[in-house]
């Protein structure tokens, strides 16, 4: 260990036909031995300036032996020995489908310490033309940019946590450009499209309270079909949100935490809606608010509250809305009814109050209009006075 070379060594020497090598050390092996990266270049000259270039990029830096290891090696160690306990079932079989059909073949065999910006970048280039496991019939072999994203996002993070582990110096996701976000238009019912939905949802007494509940507190979709009475504090009229229900693969329901810490929650119901539950608890049958329409032990099933959304939006002769709009209804309305932006955030289980805003810039927009007209008046009335 007394000779050991300590990380950003360098040197350099000719080889045969002229060529110059610079070796730098970069970490070392369990054993002592150092882990080397070269550069090469034609002339003493243009080596020494690759090499002084590559100490500045591995300054500080003291890598692993594992920094050797494929990138198809590091992400299944990733995934077993890091995401296994902390990602819910449906985002783990979402990862390793990602890992398995689209990044593995195209970099899983090159050394991670070895992968570039540019390779992250040909790799989603050569994935948006033609990353789509079956064809679609509009849009053949394209993969989604939304898929590109999420793509994105996974390998970010698995790269951070081999930055952490010292198994390479940087991030190579980082300055690749991606598909902006392409969410499909927020659509919002009317007042008025609103009074025609809840008249059709009276007429239906199997799923009155579960929608009446959802417009009144803009629950996301596995967060409304996963509530026990357990988390209905009959007194207060105060809900705990503590968790959401999800679709397993190949069938099946599974459960488990909020979609993030804050969506974890206690809101205080309207009290129609604190009522409602009160009123539906004295028949209640089952450990879940709002159980499956077959099976009185297993939470709702959320591809039956979307279908029965579809049907009941026929019935009311109203836009095709997604069950989610439903909680850009809420939102909407809550905004302009006068409800702070910081409140709402907490209601709807956001991060923070700003997000809240982004998402909801088209009725701030408004909102700000009708600001500037109030604080024009006031500024213009006591001009007049003076």
């Amino acid at each position: 260990m007394a000779n050991r070379r300590p990380s950003g060594d360098g040197m350099i020497r000719q080889k045969k036909k002229g060529q110059w090598e610079g070796r730098i050390t970069v970490g070392h092996k369990m054993d002592g031995s150092p882990i080397f990266r070269y550069v090469y270049g034609k002339t003493q000259k243009e080596a020494l300036e690759k090499m002084h270039q590559r100490i500045e990029d591995y300054r500080d830096v003291e890598l692993t032996e594992d920094s050797k290891m494929t990138l198809g090696e590091w992400l299944d160690k990733w995934m077993n020995e890091y995401m296994i306990f902390t990602v819910r079932e449906s985002t783990w079989d979402s990862y390793k489908s990602m890992i398995k059909n689209h990044i593995k073949p195209y970099l899983g065999d090159k050394p991670i310490a070895f992968i570039t910006t540019a390779d992250i970048q040909k790799m989603y280039n050569r994935l948006k033309k033609n990353g789509r496991m079956r064809p679609h019939p509009i849009y053949g072999n394209k993969l989604a940019d939304s898929g590109i994203r999420r793509i994105h996002m996974m390998l970010h993070e698995a790269m951070d946590a081999a930055v952490k582990e010292r198994l390479i110096i940087k991030n190579p996701t980082n300055g690749t450009t991606i598909p902006k976000n392409n969410y499909p238009p927020k659509q919002i019912l009317t007042e008025a499209q609103l009074d025609r939905f809840l008249s059709v949802i009276e007429q239906d007494e199997r799923w009155y309270d579960f929608f009446y509940t959802e417009l009144t507190t803009g629950m996301r979709r596995g967060e409304i079909c996963g509530l026990k009475w357990s988390d209905f504090d009959e007194q207060s009229g105060r809900l705990k949100i503590a968790r959401t229900i999800h679709q397993k693969k190949g069938g099946g329901l599974t459960w488990g935490d909020t979609k993030t810490e804050t969506g974890m929650r206690t809101i205080l119901l309207p009290p129609s809606t604190a009522e409602l539950l009160r009123r539906r608890k004295q028949n209640a049958r089952s450990e879940w608010i709002f159980p499956n329409i077959y099976q009185l032990d297993l939470p709702m099933h959320p591809e039956h509250a979307y279908n029965r959304l579809k049907t009941l939006l026929r019935y009311a002769d109203l836009p095709m809305i997604r069950f989610h709009d439903l909680r850009h209804t809420f939102a909407t309305h809550a905004l302009t009814s006068g409800v702070d932006a910081k409140t709402l955030s907490k209601i709807l289980g956001h991060t923070n109050a700003s997000f809240t805003l982004d998402t909801y810039t088209h009725v701030t927009t408004d909102m700000q209009k009708r600001a500037s007209n109030i604080v024009g008046g006031f500024i213009e009335n006591l001009l007049i006075k003076e």
